[in-house]
């Protein structure tokens, strides 16, 4: 089985140094000192006792790879429009396209059935670029429970975690999602196949959406959150408008919004990827774990106060950190305070 890794990055990078080092045939696709370290000195991992290095084949052009068997989608869910356009040359008739992004994935409403069938959001695939680009017969879901940061170019920490969820979109239990399961846990990853890809979506979700960007406007650890008493309550109210959301959409979340606040605190001093990337200067994925849930309750006519205000002062900090601000400046009046 032929991987290419579409983003080595944090996530990707480190799920395709598992696969090199267990001999499986991959590539690895990335950019910039990251690519040229890992041309230079091959791709380390750290993670205590159990660090390694490998020499993967790494590349900068798509178009030398030739076709795979799976492409693992390792960039992040705003870097898809660019991305799934290009991945054409790596397509052969049974290539299978592995998401790994955070929040409500360009897929979801793909053989979903109901009314919401071929659903689109602009806020995850504007103007149905990335839909175009992979047909819906190639995905398969998946869902990251494993916290990894890129410590220096060619250099990816790991932080917890080895799980990985895989799920067909049809929720059926497939012969290739099989097989790529016994590849990345060959690999050391622990590769559950769920039949309810969605409600896992949506687990994660809880957390995600109120976590993630609160902790981007306060620089607060999830322990801060958690326990601080009015941040709290703001995490409790941006969950509680989610769940509603998921409820509208049929999905029954088996957690309750008190246990994943109290599953979070246990986690201690740890930063989230939206924290993470603020600090880094890199843009957020704001719009696919924050944007599409607001977008999905208006279209199901739910009020989310407390999550549009969140969602508006985030959009803020992502629009400084890529320099691009959709708000036109304020002419100087006479007589305003400035």
């Amino acid at each position: 089985m032929r991987f290419v890794i579409a983003g080595a990055g944090a996530i990707g990078g480190y799920i395709g140094a598992r696969l090199a080092r267990a001999g499986a045939d991959v590539v690895l696709f990335a950019r910039g000192a990251h690519l040229q370290a890992m041309r230079d000195r091959g791709l380390r991992i750290e993670e205590g006792e159990d660090s390694f290095e490998v020499r993967p084949q790494v590349t900068a052009s798509l178009d030398t790879i030739g076709q795979a068997d799976v492409v693992v989608l390792g960039v992040k869910a705003h870097g898809l429009t660019d991305l799934a356009p290009r991945l054409r040359p790596l397509f052969g008739p049974d290539t299978v396209a592995l998401s790994t992004q955070n929040g409500i994935p360009w897929w979801y409403f793909q053989q979903h059935g109901g009314g919401l069938e071929g659903t689109r959001l602009e806020r995850v695939d504007p103007g149905g670029v990335i839909a175009a680009a992979i047909e819906p017969r190639r995905v398969i879901g998946s869902i990251a429970y494993f916290a990894t940061e890129i410590a220096s170019p060619g250099v990816i920490r790991h932080i917890e975690g080895h799980r990985l969820s895989l799920g067909e979109p049809d929720n059926s239990k497939s012969d290739r999602a099989a097989r790529i399961a016994q590849a990345l846990i060959a690999a050391g990853l622990r590769c559950p196949v769920t039949t309810k890809i969605r409600q896992e979506i949506w687990v994660k979700l809880l957390g995600n959406v109120a976590f993630n960007p609160i902790s981007a406007l306060t620089h607060g650890t999830l322990v801060e959150l958690a326990q601080h008493p009015e941040v709290s309550q703001l995490v409790r109210d941006v969950m509680r408008e989610t769940s509603e959301v998921a409820s509208r959409l049929g999905i029954e979340i088996p957690i309750s919004i008190d246990q994943r606040i109290a599953g979070a605190a246990k986690v201690g001093a740890h930063k989230t990827s939206m924290l993470q990337d603020v600090e880094a200067g890199r843009p957020m994925e704001l719009d696919a774990v924050v944007g599409a849930v607001i977008e999905l309750g208006e279209r199901l006519g739910i009020a989310m106060p407390a999550t549009r205000a969140v969602y508006a002062c985030a959009t803020l900090v992502n629009e400084h950190i890529v320099g691009v601000p959709r708000v036109p400046k304020v002419p100087d009046v006479p007589g305003v305070l400035s």
